[in-house]
């Protein structure tokens, strides 16, 4: 992808740290000016009311550049130094068009997931990995309590679940948890 690409971040900063986190911004996007070429300027906005979101759109001339700013040591430094002002994880959104221009209408819902089609996607998976584990594991923890085992077995089932099995496996299925719209 050689066309520009744009970043808008949402992120709640906690009360009375507003000015701080202005500080920090300032100094994230000159060191992002100074250290990444193909960076192309950023935008503020404040919350629009009390506890809102502050809005920040950063742009880069293609998705080479943003990548190399998203993987580097300087943001990892710069969030780290920033957390204590957070007052949750932020929502980022990746644009390539004009869309950041425009905010759904207050009310607008996001389409939830089917909660029937996510407890079959659960069951389905988590049965799978339950049996793979006692089948790959039983011979190796035969002789020990049944709660080690047990606690064993969910340790490695949660973990592979959590950074291997579902994030590869959620954007594949996502159009069958999600219900399609009315329209």
């Amino acid at each position: 992808m050689s066309e520009p690409v744009t970043i808008l971040v949402r992120r709640r900063v906690k009360p009375g740290r507003e000015a701080e986190y202005e500080a920090w911004l300032t100094r994230l996007t000159e060191g992002v000016a100074r250290e990444f070429p193909g960076y192309l300027g950023a935008e503020f906005h404040r919350p629009s009311g009390f506890g809102g979101d502050y809005r920040s759109v950063f742009r880069f001339d293609r998705l080479a550049a943003l990548e190399r700013f998203e993987g580097s040591d300087f943001r990892a430094r710069m969030l780290a130094e920033a957390a204590p002002l957070f007052a949750g994880d932020a929502a980022w959104e990746r644009l390539t068009g004009l869309e950041f221009w425009f905010d759904a209408p207050p009310g607008t819902k996001v389409p939830q997931p089917s909660p029937h089609r996510m407890a079959l996607v659960l069951v389905a998976v988590v049965f799978v990995l339950v049996l793979i584990l006692n089948l790959a594991l039983g011979p190796f923890m035969a002789g020990w309590p049944l709660v080690l085992r047990v606690f064993v077995t969910v340790v490695i089932q949660v973990g592979l679940m959590t950074y291997l099995i579902m994030p590869r496996l959620t954007p594949r299925i996502a159009r069958f948890i999600y219900p399609k719209p009315a329209t």
